[in-house]
């Protein structure tokens, strides 16, 4: 499907969304990350894998301080300041990659700007914190925003909808209209449908078969896949071995309307993504 080309507003610049699919790697500064199991939790070895997936082609690099694994239990704002602040000084000295902070809580979200970053990450959509629209508008992020059905204490807890297409897809157009309601310009939103949080193998694949009907909405789509468990369960992979299962579901997330992909591996996803970036661009002509 041909995406349509998009100037994403941030601090001290824009994003252009469209022409090619646009890689956001993955940076957990946590001890407790379901994918890396807190290999990358002390700053030197955080900012050197920013380095690298920077390295490999990733445009922007998604900086979080706090776990949201099923099951996982929050932490206070002042500790996950204290993990990426340091982090995301160093990246926006030293690479020229765009920073996310991935925060659900509107002080993490200020501190991570002032101290370079371009883009808030909310898993919650607003919902976690009453003031994160406020602190979007007032800092000039980018935003996206996320379902999510729940907790990630609580959302694999037997999710249930009615039609999680239609479900998803009305939550984040609330959302989104909440967020310019505070001052948010619209051109600075981004959805993304929360793959694997409160989602059943199902829903995950009807979301990611039904990307087209997200991107209606009229906002940029982040796809998130990677590594989680519903790949886990189609191929019967470890976590550690789900890269081939992942770069499955990012290739065709993108052929089916997906301006953005968030994923841990980097440089195998590039190549694919040229190849079907390709392919989707000749087929629009």
């Amino acid at each position: 499907m041909p995406r349509m080309r998009r100037l994403v507003p941030y601090p001290g610049g824009q994003m252009e969304l469209g022409l090619h699919t646009v890689i956001m790697g993955v940076v957990n500064v946590t001890p407790d990350s379901f994918s890396d199991g807190g290999r990358f939790y002390g700053v030197d070895q955080a900012v050197q894998q920013g380095l690298q997936l920077a390295a490999e082609g990733a445009a922007i690099l998604d900086i979080g301080g706090e776990s949201t694994r099923p099951g996982s239990d929050p932490v206070s704002a002042s500790e996950e300041i204290d993990r990426v602040i340091p982090v995301i000084e160093q990246l926006a000295a030293k690479c020229d990659a765009l920073i996310s902070i991935d925060t659900n809580k509107a002080d993490v979200a200020k501190a991570a700007m002032k101290a370079g970053a371009h883009i808030i990450n909310d898993i919650t959509a607003l919902l976690g914190d009453e003031d994160m629209a406020r602190a979007a508008a007032e800092t000039g992020a980018a935003l996206v925003l996320m379902h999510m059905k729940g907790t990630p204490r609580t959302m694999q807890q037997d999710p249930v909808y009615d039609d999680v297409v239609a479900e998803v897809a009305r939550f984040l157009k609330q959302q989104a209209e909440a967020a310019i309601a505070a001052g948010v310009a619209p051109e600075k939103i981004i959805v993304d449908p929360g793959i694997g949080f409160g989602k059943t193998v199902e829903h995950n694949l009807s979301l990611i078969a039904n990307l087209a009907k997200l991107a209606e909405l009229g906002y940029p789509v982040l796809l998130g896949a990677s590594r989680k468990s519903f790949i886990g369960t189609l191929t019967g992979k470890p976590v550690e071995d789900r890269l081939w299962g992942t770069l499955g579901v990012h290739v065709v997330g993108a052929a089916l309307g997906a301006d953005i992909v968030r994923v841990h591996d980097v440089a195998p996803l590039k190549d694919a993504l040229v190849m079907s970036d390709a392919i989707v661009a000749a087929e629009a002509h």
